[in-house]
């Protein structure tokens, strides 16, 4: 079975007395080691698909499915845990907590999981390395740079070593230089220790560091290439 898979999905949102339909009828197969961009315009659906994957919503109709269980049967507890244990998230905003360290937001994940301190932090320590972060671990992310902020952000992601790692337009508040060496790091994780990489952008850089471009209109698959 695909690590992840969508069956006919539809999702729908009221608008007053209307319905605003997000997607529709969409069917998709994402395999373990890819690393795959959902495309499209603004208003395309592309961000509501990230967000059913990611079991931070469920389909109005269809299947949902992450690594062998329906996401839209799982109870809310069950979708937490589903969360914590098997989807690394990456932000536009990078969403980082300002009151704690680049090492801290880092190990948020390992703290909700209970994870030993001293084995949270040499974990912390050996992705610091690996992703150029070496000496920044005690500064508070108003000291970062955007780029930077970005890393510490991929970290947090990556800690838990999770099934999946879902990237919301992660480029879009960073400079073409630092969004292209940011890709480039993504692309050798992927390519070296076979981490699933699901992107969601209409930025054509990242579309072209993509192995796999699903491009969406109006809510309809309309190429898989």
């Amino acid at each position: 079975m695909s690590l992840i898979e969508l069956k006919a999905v539809s999702k729908l949102y009221p608008l007053g007395n209307q319905q605003v339909v997000a997607v529709e009828d969409l069917s998709l197969q994402i395999e373990a080691g890819e690393f795959t961009v959902l495309a499209g315009p603004s208003g395309s659906g592309k961000t509501t698909l990230l967000n059913m994957i990611g079991c931070l919503d469920r389909p109005s109709e269809g299947e949902v499915w992450l690594d062998g269980q329906n996401v839209g049967q799982a109870t809310a507890k069950e979708l937490a845990k589903l969360r914590l244990n098997k989807i690394g998230f990456i932000f536009q905003s990078y969403n980082l907590i300002p009151v704690l360290t680049a090492a801290e937001n880092a190990e948020f994940t390992l703290m909700l999981m209970k994870v030993d301190k001293q084995q949270r932090r040499q974990r912390i320590v050996q992705l610091f390395a690996e992703l150029g972060l070496q000496g920044l671990e005690d500064r508070k992310p108003s000291d970062l740079s955007g780029g930077q902020q970005q890393r510490v952000a991929i970290a947090r992601a990556m800690a838990a070593e999770p099934t999946v790692i879902l990237a919301d337009e992660p480029t879009a508040s960073l400079d073409s230089q630092t969004s292209e060496d940011l890709l480039a790091l993504m692309k050798k994780l992927n390519q070296e220790q076979g981490m699933t990489f699901v992107f969601c952008s209409h930025d054509p850089l990242v579309i072209s560091h993509a192995q796999r471009v699903v491009s969406l209109r109006d809510g309809r698959l309309e190429s898989d290439r």
